[in-house]
C-alpha cells in the first residue's frame, strides 16, 4: 500500500442517480455482449435477481454480500456489491488467458462513498494476478485516501495503478489530479499491455495519462516493472485496512468487458 504522486487538477463531473444511465459518451464505437471476439463479457442481463452466481465467474466474499438487483447502468440490472469494515466480496474470472499477457477492460461502477479514514486506506476494484504464489498482481483500478495533513491538496481517496507481489513491491500510484468520484456512474477503461508492462486508463471514454505506469515508471521500488503472466482477474471492493470511515461500501458493477483492443463506453 505505498504511494507516490503528484499535485494537479481535480476532475470534475455531473451526477445523476444510480437507476439512471451512465451518463457517459465514448470516442470509439462500445462494445456489448452481444460483440464477437471479447475474452470476457457480462452485463448481468440474464442473471437472476438476489444472490450472484454463475458459470462465468466464482465468488469470494469476506465481511460481505454479491447480489444482482434493479439499479443499473444499462438495461435492466447489475451487480451490487456490499462490505462491512475492511471486508470484501469479488467475483473472480478464472482460467482467464490474455493472448500476448495484453488485454483491455471495461467497468461501468458506482460506488456510494470512498474511504476518508484511516490515513492511506487502500481500496482495489480491479485486479489482474498470476496463479496464486507464482508472480504477483496488477491493479488498474484502485486507490488510497491520502490526508491532507501530509499532501496538502489531497484530503481525499484518489485513484492509482498498483502492484503487489512483484520485484517493485507493494505501491498505489496515486495522483491528486484523479480523485476518486462517488455518487454517480463512471466508466472505467484500462490497457495492460505487456511489451512495457504499461497500464493505461480512460475515465468516462478521457484519457488520464497521469495515471499511466510502465515498465521504468511506477511507484514502486526502484527496479523494472514487469507484468506477471495473467490467470485471473476479480471485479469487485477490497479495503484492506480496519476501522475505516465510512464503515461499509456500496457499489454497483455493470457491463464488464474484457478484449484485444479497446472496449470504449
Amino acid at each position: 500500500m505505498g504511494s507516490s504522486g503528484s499535485g494537479g487538477s481535480d476532475g470534475s463531473g455531473g451526477s445523476d442517480s444510480p437507476g439512471g444511465g451512465s451518463g457517459s459518451g465514448s470516442g470509439s464505437s462500445a462494445v456489448t455482449c452481444a460483440t464477437s471476439g471479447l475474452l470476457f463479457c457480462d452485463d448481468f442481463e440474464s442473471a437472476a435477481l438476489g444472490p450472484a452466481t454463475s458459470t462465468k465467474w466464482t465468488t469470494d466474499i469476506q465481511s460481505g454480500a454479491l447480489t444482482i438487483d434493479t439499479t443499473h447502468a444499462q438495461g435492466t440490472r447489475a451487480l451490487h456489491v456490499h462490505t462491512d469494515g475492511n471486508g470484501r466480496a469479488l467475483i473472480r474470472v478464472t482460467s482467464f488467458a490474455p493472448p500476448g499477457n495484453s488485454f483491455y477492460g471495461r467497468a461501468r461502477v458506482w460506488a456510494t462513498a470512498f474511504p476518508t479514514a484511516p490515513n492511506y486506506a487502500h481500496f482495489t476494484m480491479v485486479e489482474a494476478a498470476a496463479a496464486s504464489g507464482t508472480g504477483g498482481v496488477v491493479r488498474p483500478i484502485g486507490g488510497q485516501f491520502i490526508p491532507k495533513a501530509d499532501v496538502a491538496d489531497a484530503g481525499r481517496s484518489l485513484w492509482g495503478v498498483g502492484s503487489d507481489g512483484g520485484a517493485t513491491g507493494d505501491w498505489t500510484n496515486w495522483k491528486t489530479a484523479a480523485p476518486a468520484e462517488a455518487g454517480r456512474w463512471l466508466c472505467m477503461e484500462w490497457q495492460m499491455r505487456a511489451a512495457d508492462s504499461t497500464v493505461n486508463v480512460w475515465i468516462d471514454s478521457i484519457a488520464r495519462p497521469e495515471l499511466s505506469v510502465s515498465k521504468t515508471s511506477h511507484g514502486g521500488t526502484n527496479v523494472d516493472f514487469v507484468f506477471p503472466t495473467f490467470t485471473q482477474i476479480f471485479f469487485g471492493w477490497w479495503l484492506y485496512q480496519a476501522g475505516p470511515t465510512p464503515a461499509s461500501f456500496d457499489l454497483w458493477f455493470d457491463d464488464l468487458a474484457l478484449g484485444t483492443s479497446r472496449i470504449g463506453c
